[in-house]
């Protein structure tokens, strides 16, 4: 790991974005980037900052009558020889490029905009840079600040920079998983007709994924298109043995109009039929989604100062922490979601700067009232 690098706030996004990505930063490694973050903050002296483990937290208090959250997490999946950062035809190539060093970049710019004595944002402002978004959710730094410094996380919208290629992608897809286990019978495969094949007893299941039609539901003007797959199928014990059990993991992807315990009703109706028949479901996760909540003055202002409108996110993000918070949160960033976690990794140079200009025009002019300042 390299030590903490010296963040310039005053020069340009790119820049700034590229001395992200040359810090290495993979979940659990957070720690320099972290420090460098914490230092230049905390010298900026208009902000309050506070360290949690590897997040670091910070927020004016001007007693505006709003306050906007800005998020962003600073870990990034294992370097794929990718880093070192390059900039070619017109793109900036690296490891956490699009996810999302691009968008901790256009954070920093804006602390070191707003965050100096002085100045004057129309809504007070709260930084969140968090570590371990990429591993599993019991690691996550935004989580431990939920349970921890709750306080710091309240507001009238919540804007996470993760990477939507320039647009705004509000709330999020719920996601579940769960194992359903068909029972059969062991038998020699010579003997088949003495036992009770599992796998082929699975079939059923597979029927019923196959001819499942995804529901689509709009909120806020905004379509989230649900999904019911198979994403594992285990079983069979040797090559002639007849298998006693077959499991198949499904992934349910579903829309933030669903809690978590209707998401599960809803998967358990669909393989009513097999559960019947001697198949057991047992959840194993579930995290509900977020609701767009556009409708919110701050979350409509947003949209009307980045100037297009907004679709829904496809997919699961820490929209949702803040949704369970009761604050409306959106995803804007200027990273590309689909070159996420890929040994090629990119962000167009253009996309950089128009996002930070909406974020500051927003941040500079004030807005209705919210009610959770």
């Amino acid at each position: 790991m390299t030590g903490a690098p010296d963040l310039d706030l005053s020069a340009d996004v790119l820049t700034l974005t590229r001395v992200l990505v040359d810090t290495p930063s993979v979940s659990g490694d957070e720690r320099a980037l972290a420090d460098a973050v914490e230092t230049v903050l905390r010298a900026l002296g208009g902000l309050e900052v506070e360290r949690v483990g590897d997040t670091v937290l910070a927020r004016t208090n001007l007693g505006r009558d709003t306050r906007v959250v800005l998020a962003g997490h600073l870990d990034t999946v294992p370097i794929a020889d990718n880093v070192p950062s390059r900039v070619e035809d017109g793109r900036l190539y690296g490891c956490g490029t699009s996810d999302m060093k691009s968008g901790d970049a256009v954070m920093l710019r804006l602390a070191g905009r707003f965050g100096v004595p002085g100045a004057e944002p129309a809504h007070d402002l709260t930084f969140v840079f968090y570590d371990n978004e990429e591993v599993e959710s019991v690691k996550s730094g935004l989580g431990r600040v939920v349970r921890e410094r709750r306080g710091w996380l309240y507001g009238d919208l919540a804007v996470l920079l993760e990477p939507t290629d320039g647009e705004i992608e509000a709330g999020c897809q719920g996601t579940l998983r769960a194992v359903l286990e068909v029972p059969g019978h062991r038998a020699h495969s010579a003997r088949s007709w003495l036992g009770v094949n599992a796998i082929h007893g699975a079939a059923g299941i597979l029927a019923t994924l196959a001819g499942h039609r995804a529901r689509e539901v709009d909120i806020d003007g905004c379509t989230y298109r649900e999904g019911l797959n198979a994403v594992r199928i285990e079983g069979g014990v040797a090559g002639n043995v007849v298998p006693d059990l077959c499991r198949v993991t499904v992934n349910f992807r579903y829309a933030p109009d669903r809690d978590e315990d209707a998401a599960e009703a809803h998967v358990r109706e669909v393989f009513a039929g097999a559960i019947d028949a001697g198949a057991t479901l047992t959840v194993v996760d579930n995290a509900g989604g977020a609701l767009p909540g556009l409708t919110e003055p701050a979350a409509a202002a947003f949209v009307t100062a980045v100037g297009r409108p907004a679709r829904a996110k496809l997919g699961w993000t820490d929209v949702a922490r803040f949704a369970a918070l009761g604050i409306p949160a959106v995803n804007y960033g200027p990273g590309d979601p689909k070159l996420a976690h890929t040994r090629e990794e990119h962000v167009l140079v253009e996309r950089l700067q128009p996002a930070e200009d909406a974020l500051t025009t927003y941040l500079s002019e004030p807005t209705a009232r919210g009610a959770n300042a």
